[in-house]
């Protein structure tokens, strides 16, 4: 069996068993602890051991204590903790430009949804953290059952990376991608938590977009997976049961994992197919809440779909201004190599 295909049983049957045990124990946001199985099931080379990830867990539940305390800085001294959030994300994309390490996007998830999530509510904040910290367990676990179930054999060869330069500039193109919308967050969080769990999302794929593709990328993307997440709830609405929630959301990523592993040739980058993946479980998610708590699902997914897709609009615009405005300054150079994501 071939490395690739290997990805793509771990993926599906790794995700389909986070979303058994996530929703099966009823755990807080458990499409949040799946967003998380996500990134480490498509984390290349070999599985977060479960003991790393239990201890990785608990340094990422002390970071997220870090990001409950920006509340409070948010609330009293707003633009100093803003641009102390900035300052953190700059750091962040440029480490994960440089290492590629996908615990990096947890830490930018962490400051950037935990400090809305905290004006918001406290309580909320703290489900936050525990589907995040349970994701990450979860990851461990899963990773290593699925690698030992379909091990890969051969070391993973090292993906090539951004030089310093052109990771900096990448990575504060990012930042004023995710700024914006963290600010507009902040202002109504109940509405626009969703809308930081897909700009988190679009700020790492602007990281290894090209200019001239971004808008399909970007946008396109959002579409796939809207379109995904639709079919799978449809699907659902036949026989709403958890074995049929388990069932529809393999089969969406295994359609959408031989695109993301190159298993059936595709156009577009990987990181298409991966950010299609999240943005259908950011949507999916949310409906499976919003209908156990008798809300009108219909209303309330055309409404996120509508800001991701400003919001993947927006991104599209700031990466063309920026890249026209980085080419129009002498002796630069286009920082938007491809990299493997």
């Amino acid at each position: 069996m071939h490395r690739a295909d290997k990805a793509v049983l771990r993926l599906t049957l790794g995700l389909g068993l986070s979303v058994m045990l996530t929703y099966g124990l009823a755990l807080p946001l458990p499409h949040l602890s799946c967003l998380v199985v996500i990134l480490l099931l498509c984390r290349p080379g070999p599985p977060l051991p479960p003991l790393k990830g239990l201890l990785m867990a608990g340094v990422l539940m002390l970071l997220m204590a870090g990001g409950v305390l920006m509340v409070p800085l948010l609330q009293h001294y707003g633009v100093s903790a803003l641009l102390l959030i900035a300052l953190v994300l700059y750091g962040l994309f440029y480490l994960g430009l440089k290492n590629g390490n996908p615990l990096l996007t947890l830490l930018v998830i962490i400051f950037t949804l935990i400090p809305v999530a905290g004006v918001a509510e406290q309580a909320l904040a703290f489900m936050v953290i525990k589907a995040l910290a349970s994701g990450v367990l979860l990851g461990a676990f899963i990773g290593t059952i699925s690698h030992r179930l379909f091990p890969d054999g051969e070391p993973v060869a090292k993906p090539a990376y951004l030089s310093p330069e052109n990771a900096s500039w990448v990575a504060l193109r990012a930042v004023i991608i995710v700024l914006p919308v963290l600010v507009l967050a902040l202002q109504d969080p109940a509405h626009y938590l969703a809308a930081i769990m897909k700009t988190v999302a679009l700020g790492q794929q602007a990281c290894t977009t090209q200019a001239r593709h971004a808008g399909k990328e970007l946008i396109g993307s959002t579409l796939v997976g809207a379109l995904v997440a639709a079919i799978a709830w449809s699907g659902l609405a036949l026989w709403p049961n958890l074995w049929m929630l388990m069932l529809w959301t393999m089969a969406a990523t295994l359609w959408l994992g031989v695109r993301l592993f190159r298993i059936k040739a595709s156009r577009v980058a990987p990181s298409f197919w991966s950010n299609a993946l999240l943005t259908m479980m950011i949507l999916l998610g949310p409906a499976i809440q919003d209908s156990a708590n008798g809300k009108d699902v219909l209303q309330a997914s055309l409404f996120r779909l509508g800001l991701f897709l400003l919001v993947a609009g927006y991104a599209w615009a700031a990466i063309w201004a920026l890249e026209r405005w980085r080419m129009r300054r002498p002796h630069t150079f286009s920082a938007n190599h491809e990299t493997t994501p």
